[in-house]
């Protein structure tokens, strides 16, 4: 836990305690804050007072007493309405902070200038997150991993010199985070989102370039037109930035040339890494991830060989295109988070002959736009809700059965990749669809595949079961 001591003696109010919630509160009471926290739910306002955190009402509190109102990152700060805790801080001139921006005073109060990498972005938070930790682990840094990747940032490790922190920060986070000030600011893309929570896609770019703008070192993906323009107007106001693409070539910057990571400066170009045998980071969505991680390891000092040897053990993601199996030429991959049709593109791109697993819950559009991809695909294999309707879309297009469980689904597409005789093939669990009708979540999801898969007579796993 990370004390937060910059409260010491004043008196804040919380409002939201899920575990985030409920992590923050612990550690402004064990810094010697005044807290008092609420919920809209009274199990979780239970479950706080049982944890020795005094609860009560916000709407009686003395708000002229109050000296921050720190709310979690789920409760709407101005769109599609501010709730109403932040209305009463706001009638009062009370702060609006979150648990971010407590770390980042907690950092500079005790340990400014130890290292400290956020990431943000539409897309390829978490694996770009999980990699760039995974690179300081293997070089032997004290790293601390934490933040919206699912490990809330106040119960990592003391700020202390020659620490590592690598944080995953939401659009969310951001807003709460006023002075948030990374020693490499990671923005990797942009596409509309959350923008009942933020009102417009300008608005949501604008929070988002918040992260990068304070950052010593900003890393952005100028891919699309606002991380374009994000870049120009971080450079101009004296921020270093360093660009990525993933599909255009760049005079100074790191780029994707297939699957190589090309270094351009000075005028000058030579590949710093190559990822064409590295499994879990296949696909371009990957390349730009692995080249934003190269960008933040060498911001913080760390050296190409360490980079190197980083990424070519690195594991991937849970539920993320991850590599689970292995029999002769079948490689059976987990990318259960795909929970709509554009997050499965990334993997139908990835792979060149595949046997589809896909269906759950539909989400609107189906699978329709995957249409491009459907050559590369052998067979499908339908489970769930979305069976039929997906059936509709593939026609004639794609071989298909109604496998309807993933246990069958599993069974038939090993049998029948088994049978191709044509060279590697991939058995994708892809479903583009949401997981409640027969899984809890697409964690529980993935898991079962992973169970599956082991079941198969002569797999050779690549992960624990």
């Amino acid at each position: 836990m990370i004390p937060v001591t910059t409260f010491k003696g004043k008196t804040v109010a919380l409002f939201g305690l899920g575990g985030s919630g409920l992590a923050t509160a612990l550690a402004l009471a064990a810094g010697g804050a005044e807290v008092t926290a609420w919920d809209d739910s009274a199990a979780s306002v239970e479950n706080a007072s049982s944890a020795g955190i005094r609860t009560g009402d916000l709407r009686r509190l003395d708000w002229k007493a109050v000296d921050a109102l720190v709310l979690s990152p789920g409760v709407p700060l101005t769109h599609p309405k501010p709730h109403w805790s932040a209305e009463l801080a706001r009638a009062a001139g009370v702060e609006i902070i979150g648990d971010v921006e407590l770390f980042v005073r907690e950092r500079r109060a005790h340990a400014p200038d130890c290292p400290f990498v956020a990431i943000t972005g539409t897309n390829g938070k978490s694996t770009t997150t999980a990699l760039i930790a995974h690179i300081l682990k293997a070089s032997g840094r004290d790293t601390q991993l934490g933040g919206n990747i699912g490990t809330a940032v106040l119960t990592l490790d003391p700020p202390k010199a020659g620490r590592f922190y690598v944080v995953e920060c939401s659009s969310y986070q951001i807003d709460l985070a006023p002075t948030l000030n990374p020693s490499a600011g990671i923005l990797l893309n942009l596409t509309p989102d959350h923008l009942d929570r933020h009102g417009s896609m300008e608005h949501y770019a604008d929070v988002k370039e918040r992260l990068v703008a304070g950052s010593r070192t900003a890393i952005v993906g100028v891919d699309d037109s606002f991380c374009e323009r994000i870049a120009d107007r971080v450079e101009r106001a004296g921020t270093k930035v360093v660009r990525i693409s993933k599909r255009n070539v760049l005079a100074d910057g790191i780029y994707a040339d297939g699957p190589r990571l090309v270094l351009a400066q000075g005028g000058a170009t030579r590949v710093i890494a190559d990822l064409s045998s590295i499994e879990t980071l296949r696909g371009a969505h990957n390349a730009q991830n692995a080249a934003a991680a190269v960008a933040a390891c060498l911001a913080v000092g760390v050296g190409e060989d360490e980079i190197r040897t980083g990424l070519a053990s690195f594991p991937g993601l849970k539920h993320r295109m991850q590599p689970v199996g292995r029999k002769g030429e079948t490689l059976f991959v987990n990318d259960s988070k795909a929970t709509n049709a554009d997050a499965a593109a990334p993997a139908l791109s990835s792979f060149e002959r595949i046997y589809w697993i896909a269906g759950g819950v539909p989400k609107e559009g189906g699978i329709s736009s995957l249409g491009t991809f459907f050559p590369k695909i052998a067979k499908a294999y339908l489970i769930g809700e979305a069976a039929p309707a997906f059936a509709a879309t593939l026609g004639e297009a794609v071989p298909f059965e109604m496998s309807g469980t993933l246990e069958r689904a599993v069974q038939d597409a090993a049998a029948d990749a088994e049978r191709d005789g044509n060279g590697p093939v991939t058995v994708l669990l892809s479903p583009a669809c949401a997981s409640f009708d027969q899984y809890k979540n697409f964690e529980v999801r993935g898991d079962a595949f992973v169970k599956h898969v082991s079941a198969l007579p002569g797999v050779s796993m690549l992960v624990e079961v």
